[in-house]
């Protein structure tokens, strides 16, 4: 390639000699993967004889190369105009028309996929908002949050939302997720299954308080109210009743990074003594 650029630089006054010594330095940075050299030498050639099939031929096949098929299809297209029998420019014509299908393909997948993105978007935020549920995102600004809300998948009418839940026990300060809360489920179904009475307590309930008959559920809306959750009560149910009554501010459930939150209990003491100290603390913020 050093005896093509020297040939090149010398300025040579013989087009057809220029014309080729930067064809062949293009082949070379070809074989190296020097796309833009190439593009540029075959540039230069085409200026000198704009029926270079070498310099379209080449340009063809690093724009190829560069995934970029259109205008690959372009070079192609204009050598075949005037040289419609080149074998090696029309292989490389039907291969960037290959190229560009599948490339337009899997754009219109992409911009369907963006679309049905956006359309999902819309829907939840109306849907977010028919269930009064406001949007609180994290205070870090980012969301770390492995699980969001969305909708039942098996509701083709998505009118089902799941959400992902916190189950805080702040007589222990621990908490569980629960990451697909259908929101026609029942909070029992869920303590049933995560504290049934003949399971062994969990290695922070060291007196077996946390039984599912023996728990009691709290949810706190936007506005501070405290509200008693029934266990036959579903999460649609709950977000109904955290629902302002006529004439007062807007209130409902918060959406904190995506989850839902739920305070539980054991009934009695406890419970008793946590609904006072929320009390207390809200009354004196």
């Amino acid at each position: 390639m050093g005896f093509y650029t020297q040939g090149i630089d010398a300025k040579p006054t013989n087009n057809a000699l220029l014309e080729a010594l930067l064809c062949n330095r293009a082949a070379c940075n070809l074989e190296l993967e020097n796309y833009g050299s190439v593009l540029r030498d075959c540039s230069k050639a085409l200026t000198i004889n704009p029926e270079s099939s070498k310099a379209y031929y080449r340009s063809a096949i690093a724009l190829l190369s560069l995934d970029r098929p259109e205008e690959a299809l372009d070079c192609c297209e204009r050598c075949l105009s005037f040289d419609a029998h080149n074998r090696a420019v029309t292989s490389a014509r039907d291969r960037a028309a290959k190229n560009k299908a599948e490339k337009d393909h899997k754009q219109r997948e992409k911009e369907d996929r963006l679309q049905m993105e956006r359309d999902e978007k819309r829907a939840l935020q109306a849907a977010f908002k028919e269930r009064h549920l406001f949007w609180v995102p994290s205070p870090k600004g980012t969301s770390e949050n492995p699980y969001s809300p969305h909708f039942d998948p098996e509701d083709a009418s998505k009118s089902t939302l799941i959400f992902p839940v916190f189950f805080l026990y702040p007589q222990h300060a621990t908490s569980d997720v629960i990451s697909d809360f259908v929101e026609d489920t029942t909070f029992s179904a869920h303590l049933s299954q995560m504290f049934p009475p003949e399971a062994s307590p969990p290695s922070w309930d060291p007196r077996n308080e946390y039984t599912a008959v023996n728990l009691v559920v709290y949810a706190v809306t936007r506005r501070k109210r405290l509200l008693k959750v029934g266990k036959k009560m579903t999460l649609r149910d709950v977000c109904r009743v955290a629902i302002q009554k006529p004439g007062d501010p807007v209130d409902g459930l918060e959406l904190k990074d995506g989850y839902l939150s739920f305070a539980v209990l054991p009934r009695g003491e406890v419970e008793q003594n946590w609904v006072e100290e929320f009390k207390r603390t809200r009354d004196t913020e």
